[in-house]
């Protein structure tokens, strides 16, 4: 049975699929639509995305898409472990600009849905950390925008904050109150 456990931010909700296994390992089916469609959840993925950080503290995001691009998104780990963070870009929303964050890892076994409407990122708490995640519309570079991981305003409480490894694009990221949104 599938267990959904949901989250601080309204729409972000931790999934975490059975795994069955045996002496052999285990078997686990991460995405299966009818029964997801009939917990509510009835999302048409496009794209399978897989990252792999090599050392502890790699940070990806905060990244999202704008309209009509704008992509749901369901990450789990493969090998390792991340904190996983969402938040909520939805200026008519009570919680907009707060953020909830997840512990996601191969041993845990769980995952984490974001909606659109919501920045997405990571921080890698093991090395040669896996990612893998499926969107709901294909990338697309002219409709993506990334929000500055640190921004005071948000107030991320990163596990770890100090030596961090980050591409340009995500230390030269936009604040918030500057960041174009759309939802």
């Amino acid at each position: 049975m599938i267990e959904v456990r949901p989250t601080a931010l309204d729409g972000v909700l931790e999934i975490i699929p059975p795994r069955f296994g045996d002496e052999r390992g285990f078997f686990s089916e991460t995405w299966h639509r009818p029964r997801m469609a009939a917990l509510g959840f009835d999302l048409d993925f496009v794209q399978d995305n897989h990252s792999l950080s090599a050392a502890r503290g790699t940070l990806r995001g905060l990244h999202y898409q704008l309209p009509p691009a704008a992509q749901d998104k369901l990450v789990r780990v493969s090998r390792g472990a991340v904190f996983d963070v969402a938040v909520d870009l939805r200026k008519s929303s009570p919680t907009y600009g707060r953020w909830v964050g997840v512990t996601l890892s191969a041993a845990t076994w769980n995952q984490l849905l974001v909606p659109t409407g919501f920045a997405h990122g990571f921080v890698t708490l093991e090395d040669n950390t896996e990612v893998q995640y499926k969107v709901t519309s294909p990338y697309d570079l002219s409709m993506e925008r990334t929000i500055r991981w640190d921004d005071a305003a948000i107030g991320i409480d990163w596990p770890i904050r100090d030596g961090l490894t980050l591409s340009d694009r995500d230390r030269d990221a936009p604040l918030l109150a500057d960041a174009e949104a759309a939802f």
